[in-house]
């Protein structure tokens, strides 16, 4: 059991430290908007390359940081019922939520997206627009890397609530960052 909780604990804290990260990203793309808006607006500049940035910024937030979300308990949830269960039995509908529905969706998304991904990197894919950002095929990986991070984010949120079930109560080491 404590093998169980030690993987989910690394885990949690390699997703917690992306999260953290990510956080940060919110900062520079504003940043980024207000450079654009002031060379754009007071200098006549304007930079397709730092247009494209912020694009490139808000998709690494939103799809790096889903499995954060999951992890803190942030995902959207109709808990008319659910709040009133008892511990075992919001852990048993989490789990079965996560396993039929949460993992096969993140393998679908891995397993649809491998191929567009692989050819954008076979390409070495590249802004359209000649003075873009030339990493399109970094900015195409985030297709694997979003359900990678959610696969193991569930995994982790699977050995929790797995171990609540068995030892029959939510205790702190084996209970969800945030019970939602």
């Amino acid at each position: 059991m404590s093998l169980f909780i030690y993987i989910a604990d690394r885990i949690d804290a390699a997703i917690d430290l992306i999260g953290r990260l990510l956080a940060w990203l919110n900062l520079l793309m504003v940043l980024v908007v207000v450079t654009i808006v002031v060379l754009r607006y007071c200098f006549a500049v304007g930079s397709v390359a730092l247009q494209e940035s912020v694009s490139y910024l808000h998709a690494a937030i939103f799809m790096l940081g889903i499995a954060y979300t999951l992890q803190q308990g942030g995902h959207v949830r109709v808990d008319i019922f659910y709040r009133q269960f008892s511990p075992q039995r919001r852990a048993m509908i989490d789990l079965l939520g996560t396993l039929l529905f949460l993992l096969p969706v993140c393998l679908v998304i891995f397993i649809g997206s491998w191929d567009y991904v692989v050819a954008s990197w076979n390409i070495a894919e590249r802004s359209e627009e000649r003075s873009g950002i030339a990493f399109v095929y970094a900015l195409k990986s985030l297709l694997l890397l979003m359900p990678a991070l959610l696969l193991l984010q569930g995994f982790a949120g699977a050995l929790r609530l797995t171990l609540t079930l068995v030892n029959g109560s939510a205790d702190r080491q084996t209970r969800p960052v945030n019970d939602g």
